[in-house]
């Protein structure tokens, strides 16, 4: 086992001295009490204040503890703030694919739709806006289950929806291994029949999973034939996922 993280014994002392002050301390100060030089405490307090964690005041530049700290308990994103960051790269996606486009954050039973942005023809859909996915049989389901922190998997007995569906635990299992590996989840008529779908994580500060984006039509606009999904639908939904995690505070 390795030993203590230097640069995260570092951030903790910095809270520790924003927390006992009492007053917006300074960065000569902060520096100071931590025997380090200015540089070296200017970068461990701007990732703080960055992920929220310090606050800067505008008009002193004085350092203080951030909200983050308070957020730490509840939901890590609002969801209008997570459709506001989506809602362009979603719609450029739709355009980009001729598929509709569903944005979810996770749930304790499942992955609920935020956004959703309707397929650009004249095909008859509804809204699908506050829908929970399963788990186990939508790809963005998959997804929030394999990249969002503190979601249980589902528990045995599996429901089945259509005849394509995980109702194994071992077959499930095996499927969330190959998302893990991958990075993204499919789904072929295993919700809906002859509905695919392709989803990819969305990531926040840190890289934490937060959602998912995912484009879902007919079988045969999203998988090649018996075989696995497109390519071109892959990489815009890749694309998509790292222009939202970017807008969302992740670094590339």
């Amino acid at each position: 086992m390795g030993g203590h993280i230097q640069s995260v014994e570092r951030a903790a002392a910095v809270l520790r001295i924003l927390g006992s002050a009492g007053k917006p301390l300074r960065l000569a100060e902060i520096a100071s009490a931590l025997g380090l030089a200015k540089a070296t405490t200017f970068g461990i307090i701007r990732t703080l204040r960055d992920v929220g964690f310090v606050h800067q005041d505008r008009e002193t530049s004085d350092y203080s503890l951030g909200d983050g700290l308070r957020d730490l308990g509840r939901a890590s994103l609002d969801p209008h703030d997570l459709r506001s960051h989506a809602m362009n790269w979603s719609d450029a996606l739709a355009s980009r694919t001729r598929l509709e486009v569903l944005v979810a954050m996770p749930q304790l039973d499942g992955a609920r739709i935020v956004h959703h942005v309707f397929r650009p023809d004249d095909s008859a859909q509804v809204l699908r806006v506050d829908e929970v996915l399963p788990f186990h049989a939508t790809a963005l389901g998959k997804v929030v289950l394999a990249f969002a922190a503190g979601i249980a998997s589902p528990t045995p007995g599996l429901e089945r929806y259509t005849q394509r569906t995980f109702t194994r635990r071992t077959s499930f299992d095996a499927e969330m291994r190959g998302v893990a590996e991958r990075g993204w989840a499919t789904e072929q008529a295993e919700f809906v029949p002859g509905v695919g779908a392709v989803a990819v994580p969305l990531r926040g500060f840190g890289g934490l999973g937060v959602g998912a984006v995912a484009v879902s039509g007919p079988l045969e606009r999203v998988f090649r034939h018996a075989g696995p999904a497109m390519d071109d639908v892959v990489s815009a939904t890749l694309e998509t996922a790292v222009a939202i995690s970017r807008s969302l505070g992740v670094r590339p």
